[in-house]
């Protein structure tokens, strides 16, 4: 079920409440019956482990990428490369 922060108009109370996502937001404040508003917050939900892509696409499906491919790639996505970038002499992030 999703969390949902909210803050107070009247006591500025922050705070977090466990809904569906079906149900309505909040009118009143739980501590002093203000108003209050739906906040928009990071969500601290991250995918790890293998089969999940930082990107969000996988590589090839049935073979592997050659090495300076995977380096560009990461590269162009502004993270620093397993190899360090530049591992290769015929890699493109070497030069």
């Amino acid at each position: 079920m999703p969390v949902y922060e909210y803050e107070c108009g009247g006591c500025e109370k922050v705070f977090e409440v466990q809904q569906r996502i079906a149900d309505g937001p909040l009118t009143a404040c739980p501590v002093c019956g203000g108003e209050v508003r739906k906040l928009i917050s990071m969500s601290s939900f991250q995918l790890k482990g293998s089969g999940w892509y930082n990107d969000g696409y996988s590589g090839r499906s049935n073979d592997k990428a050659a090495p300076c491919e995977t380096v560009s790639a990461v590269k162009d996505a502004g993270v620093t490369p397993p190899c360090g970038g530049g591992a290769c002499s015929h890699c493109p992030a070497a030069t």
